[in-house]
């Protein structure tokens, strides 16, 4: 076996706060998988050096006025194009590598396709984050070092998850954890100069941008795209496995969807709305076609009801690949959808089709009609196999006509082979099916079986007796649904929790620097009262009071008495550290809100 089918390290455990976070792969060992991931950051490189070169040349173009210095420029233009043409189509072989992402177990299956991780560049939240602190929060920005430190470590882990759960977890706490620190450091009227940089997953065309929007929604796609290698990795020739392989897909287009309905205007092309809304397709169609394994998985009997059963549900699958081919023919997503996808998605549609078509032969051709309660049972599910059957022929007359079943039955043979035979022209047609042996294996051996049976039954006069075989009716008794994105099932603790409750101290709420109020209290008087909870407000202040003398003004939330930390205290809290220190002067620093322009999230959206 070799390193690339290896199963990935267990990865070390790293404190985060009061729990721990899981770290990513180590992408400097030698596996399969973080040699592909290498593959397509030296990739992504290449891409970016060319695309600045075009860009150059195309502008060169605009304000040359000589025209042997304009022949110059278009001739390297076209050299440039040409070696961006061929690296993308790197990248493009990278997105559909087979013995990293697929499953280990040997298995007579075609290749599913998985998306590859988006790639980022490093970010430094140091200087810009410990800014903030000192300018917005009025504290010592030194004392959140290490929160930053983990932040930083949190996104670097994220870089190369592992392939499980534990993958879609760490990711789910780094976007969520983001929802954070968007609230606490990135005020909604300015820029902060974090530059985040995400390259394309399916052009290696890369994207700048100082808005934490790009951020979160790349860590996104990167969920959705870890689901689809986690599916593509079940092993498939057990039930657990295939029921794993239809949770992830499900939950991948669940993510997809997501991401297409919450961030509209990505500037990256892989997430587009069109784009997504084609990716979502794929993953539901893969689920459909693990269903259909799972029915296979013990055997397909020769039996009439259970081939009525399978017909439907494989003519199912050869319709969503239909549709989805169609989609990724469709401008503007043809542009940048894989070739070998859309061959792939197109080879199916016509692999499925042809096999509907040869299990409603084999029922028709081996299968008579038994009289008896089955009768009517066999009418009704032959009937509703089609839309309308060829003109002459009914359900139940057809199956007590041995003659007109057979020849119904030749029909659908005949188009099953035509179809094997457009699913193999499809797959030769593109170079990096070609290379896929087990695709080829498998599309050979189920034209061949067609084609054997159909020679078998054959007579001299077919040519001219046979038939169009009818459209099957897809159906499936377990229809494919997306798996809408739970966030909330994973607990995130805010590293910046020490700057105080999100609901007051946000990147979008601005008030006066911390002001020490220095008091006495009158006989257990204070000369006010409390309200709220968590950070507490002054209430009912009385304006001859010592406090408020000494500055304090209703309203005001207190964020200290006595240098101890007030700002996550309760009202009941508060007051007992008041009512200990009334024996003296009571030095308790308060913040007043100066603008409350926009409000908060609440605590249990992803967004906070």
């Amino acid at each position: 076996m070799t390193d690339a089918l290896l199963p990935a390290a267990p990865q070390p455990l790293e404190k985060e706060g009061d729990g721990y976070f899981r770290k990513g792969c180590n992408p400097l060992a030698q596996t399969g998988r973080s040699k592909l991931q290498n593959q397509r950051a030296a990739l992504n490189q290449q891409i970016l050096k060319a695309v600045r070169m075009r860009t150059g040349a195309e502008n060169l173009l605009k304000a040359a006025t000589n025209q042997k210095v304009r022949e110059q420029v278009r001739l390297e233009l076209s050299f440039v194009n040409s070696d961006l043409q061929v690296l993308k189509e790197e990248l493009e072989g990278l997105n559909i590598s087979l013995g990293v992402y697929q499953s280990t177990e040997e298995a007579f299956m075609i290749p599913l396709i998985p998306l590859g991780l988006k790639e980022t560049k490093d970010v430094d939240f140091s200087v810009v984050l410990k800014d903030f602190i000192l300018e917005h929060y009025s504290e010592d920005s030194y004392l959140y070092e290490d929160e930053i430190a983990d932040l930083t470590d949190l996104r670097q882990a994220c870089r190369t998850p592992s392939r499980d759960e534990a993958g879609v977890e760490l990711l789910l706490s780094y976007f969520i954890q983001l929802g954070f620190v968007e609230s606490r450091f990135f005020p909604p009227t300015r820029q902060m100069g974090i530059m985040f940089t995400w390259y394309d997953s399916l052009t290696g065309v890369p994207v700048s941008q100082q808005n934490v929007l790009l951020e979160k929604a790349s860590v996104l796609f990167n969920i959705g795209a870890l689901y689809t290698q986690i599916g593509t990795r079940c092993n498939r020739q057990t039930e657990a496995g295939l029921e794993n392989a239809v949770d992830a897909f499900q939950r991948a287009a669940g993510i997809l969807n997501y991401l297409k309905e919450t961030f509209t205007h990505t500037p990256s092309y892989d997430m587009s709305p069109a784009m997504l809304s084609v990716l979502v397709k794929m993953m539901l169609a893969q689920a459909q076609e693990s269903v259909f394994e799972k029915i296979c998985l013990s055997g397909i009997q020769n039996e009439f009801f259970m081939l009525v059963k399978v017909a439907q549900e494989v003519a199912k699958v050869a319709e969503v690949y239909r549709q989805l081919h169609a989609a990724m023919s469709q401008a503007p997503v043809k542009e940048n959808i894989p070739y070998s996808w859309a061959s792939l998605a197109c080879v199916k549609a016509y692999h499925y089709g042809a096999l509907a078509h040869y299990f409603t032969a084999t029922l028709l051709i081996d299968h008579q009609l038994k009289p008896g309660a089955d009768e009517d049972h066999q009418e009704k599910c032959l009937s509703q196999l089609y839309d309308h059957m060829p003109e002459g022929l009914t359900p139940l007359a057809t199956l007590k006509n041995g003659h007109q079943r057979r020849q119904l039955g030749k029909s659908h043979l005949r188009r099953a082979v035509a179809y094997h035979e457009e699913s193999t022209r499809e797959a030769g047609l593109c170079k990096k099916l070609r290379n896929i042996e087990v695709l080829q294996e498998v599309l050979s051996a189920a034209h061949q079986r067609s084609r054997l049976k159909f020679n078998q039954h054959q007579e001299a006069d077919d040519l001219l007796n046979l038939f169009e075989a009818p459209d099957i009716i897809s159906k499936t008794e377990h229809e494919v649904e997306i798996i809408p994105p739970q966030f909330s099932k994973v607990i995130a603790t805010d590293f910046f929790q020490k700057l105080g409750p999100l609901s007051v101290f946000s990147a979008n709420k601005r008030w006066t620097p911390p002001r020490s109020i220095r008091f006495t209290a009158e006989e257990e008087d204070l000369g006010f009262t409390l309200r709220g909870n968590s950070p507490v407000q002054v209430h009912f202040l009385d304006p001859r009071c010592s406090a408020a003398l000494a500055g304090a003004k209703e309203g005001d939330y207190i964020v200290s008495i006595q240098d101890v930390d007030c700002k996550w205290l309760t009202v009941s809290e508060v007051m007992k550290l008041l009512k200990s220190s009334v024996e003296d002067d009571i030095e308790m620093k308060v913040v007043s809100l100066l603008d409350s322009t926009s409000s908060v999230v609440s605590a249990d959206s992803p967004w906070q």
